[in-house]
């Protein structure tokens, strides 16, 4: 299922090939959740969702990754195929949003502490994935200054996300059940990431569809940054679900929380 999403949309493969192999893995994940039902210690233990600081990881966390973790993939297309620059250049622009990820985890202890896990949750999202839409705005004529500046400060605030909804996860997970939180943490993070690529490659497919172009023109791809933004925001819905105090005995253990796939690919 993981490999069906991340090819669709780019052409790679045939359309039947896609949709077999998405429905086959869909088909083999209910067999699966069914089958974890019956047996007493499943290897991916969807028991934990219930855990409200759990499913903030998996759930919310899962939607912000489908929409930050198709920026990876968006930015350096649109910045080789819609403005003709080399790789060098593109990477040089891409990569300054790894600098502000950086930079965060120096203060991410700091904010959290004294912000609450709740509500940086609940803003940050919305922060960064405005941020996320602000890429629908670069045109040719945008300096290189104004695209810096802006993936600076929103990897900052993306890299941020990822530190607090990876730390939250085991804050109400018992000790023996961390292994099996662990995986389904890691099998979550790499779906929501394939999911995110398959959508916005889809979305600028179809942008380029609706004009009937032959090649993907930089405004194909204005539309995709806007809806993996919503995408991303969206997950304000589950992170309204936390308690208040939500993860307040894990705010001193923030540096030491571990990194999130899609922290390392986009920031």
């Amino acid at each position: 299922m993981a490999f069906g999403l991340s090819v669709a949309g780019l052409g790679i493969l045939p359309t039947g090939i896609v949709v077999g192999l998405v429905a086959g893995g869909a088909v083999a994940m209910t067999a699966y959740v069914l089958h974890a039902r019956r047996v007493p210690v499943p290897v991916l233990d969807f028991s934990l969702v219930r855990l409200p600081t759990f499913r903030a990881n998996v759930i919310g966390g899962s939607l912000f990754r489908m929409g930050i973790g198709a920026l990876s993939f968006l930015l350096p297309l649109l910045l080789q195929l819609g403005f003709h620059m080399s790789p060098l250049q593109s990477g040089l622009i891409t990569f300054t949003s790894a600098v502000g990820a950086f930079a965060m985890k120096a203060f991410a202890g700091r904010i959290i502490r004294r912000v609450g896990f709740r509500k940086l949750l609940i803003f940050n999202a919305l922060i960064s994935a405005a941020f996320t839409a602000l890429c629908a705005t670069f045109t040719p004529a945008t300096p290189f200054a104004v695209m810096i500046g802006i993936l600076l400060v929103g990897g900052f605030f993306r890299s941020l996300q990822f530190t607090a909804t990876n730390t939250i996860a085991y804050a109400d997970v018992a000790p023996q059940r961390m292994s099996r939180a662990t995986s389904l943490v890691s099998v979550a993070q790499q779906l929501s990431i394939s999911a995110g690529i398959a959508i916005g490659a889809l979305a600028v497919e179809l942008a380029a569809q609706s004009h009937g172009g032959t090649g993907v023109t930089a405004a194909d791809f204005q539309p995709a940054f806007l809806v993996v933004s919503a995408i991303a925001a969206s997950s304000v819905i589950v992170f309204l679900t936390l308690p208040h105090d939500a993860g307040a005995q894990l705010a001193n253990r923030v540096p030491l929380a571990a990194p999130d796939a899609s922290d390392q690919r986009v920031g």
